[in-house]
Formats: C-alpha cells, structure tokens, sequence
C-alpha cells in the first residue's frame, strides 16, 4: 500500500484558495491541476507499505500526534518547487505554528513500524496546487497572486492516507488522530 501522513484543512480555508486560484486553472501551458479533494498538507510520505505492517503503524502513528498540540495555522503566500522559474510544483504556503516536530515524529514512527521509503526531505509546510511535467516559469502565476492572505484555521486531525494511483489519483482515509489540545485560544 502507497501510503502518507497527512492534514487536512477545513473546507472554509479551502474555498478561500480555490476562489483565488479560479482565475488561473487551466490558464498556465503545463500545469496539470489536480481535483480539491485531494487537497492536503503531508506531513510524511511512506511509500509502499506492507500491508501486515499497517497495525504496527496506525499504533505508532496515534502515538506521535497525540504528543503535539494542536496547530494555529494560516495560507499566507504561493510558490513553487525547485524554483519560480524552474517550476514542477506549484504551492500555496503555511504559516503559524510550526508543525516540523510533529512530521519528524509520524516519520520517526512510521520508520519503527517498518515504512522503509519514508521521505528523508526537509519538511515544508505546502499544499500543492498543481504539477507540471517540465519545468515551467511561474514567476508571471506567482506575481499575480502576491497578496494572499488566508483565514486563520486550526489543525485538529492528522489522517493515514492510502494513494490510489492511476490514471485519476484517489485518496482512502485509514484512520485518523486528534492532536492534543492546545494550550492557547
């Protein structure tokens, strides 16, 4: 199983970034822009999991999320990676917070339950927007959208989810933990 930690912010804060990206999908030569369900913020990808692993994980897993707080959180800026204008990904940012600590912990956990592909990255809270096969100068995209200032929001939940891959992505929800309360309002 293709699996990955992930959050996933409220539909309020969701609607606020496809209202400001409305005027832009399908508009950039490449860019494949992916449905909003799918839309998320990982904390760790795992890869391909054996299945009589999965017990082991979701137990590993509750125990990391349950030891971080809840996140105050907010989508402030776009960019992309590697670069503007050698684009492959293109991304709205995170800010508030840090939730680092939490992803070292769900891949530390996932890594003990047996996750061998866990994702070495240095975290960066995004949520991808859209991909591009070649590299693609956003720079112009990027520009247009200087300003963006979401809602603030809270990450309450951090979910197990298993990728379906093909021809049309499908995300499956596992299972799903509640961070701990947070000791501000």
């Amino acid at each position: 199983m293709r699996l990955f930690a992930a959050v996933v912010p409220p539909d309020e804060v969701l609607d606020e970034i496809a209202h400001a990206i409305a005027p832009h999908v399908g508009q950039v030569p490449g860019l494949r822009w992916p449905d909003r369900a799918t839309w998320h913020i990982t904390l760790g990808f795992f890869g391909e999991v054996p299945e009589a692993a999965l017990p082991e994980l979701e137990e590993r897993l509750a125990r990391a999320v349950h030891r971080h707080p809840v996140a105050h959180l907010a989508f402030d800026h776009f960019g992309a990676f590697s670069s503007l204008r050698r684009a492959r990904v293109f991304w709205v940012g995170v800010t508030g917070d840090s939730m680092a600590r939490l992803a070292d912990s769900v891949k530390a956990g996932a890594r003990r339950a047996g996750a061998t592909q866990t994702d070495e990255k240095r975290f960066h809270p995004h949520l991808t927007l859209a991909r591009a096969k070649i590299e693609t100068d956003l720079r112009p995209l990027v520009e247009s959208l200087e300003g963006f200032s979401g809602s603030p929001w809270r990450a309450e939940r951090v979910r197990l989810v298993r990728s379906h891959t093909g021809p049309q992505v499908r995300y499956e929800s596992l299972a799903e933990w509640a961070l701990a309360p947070s000791t501000r309002g």
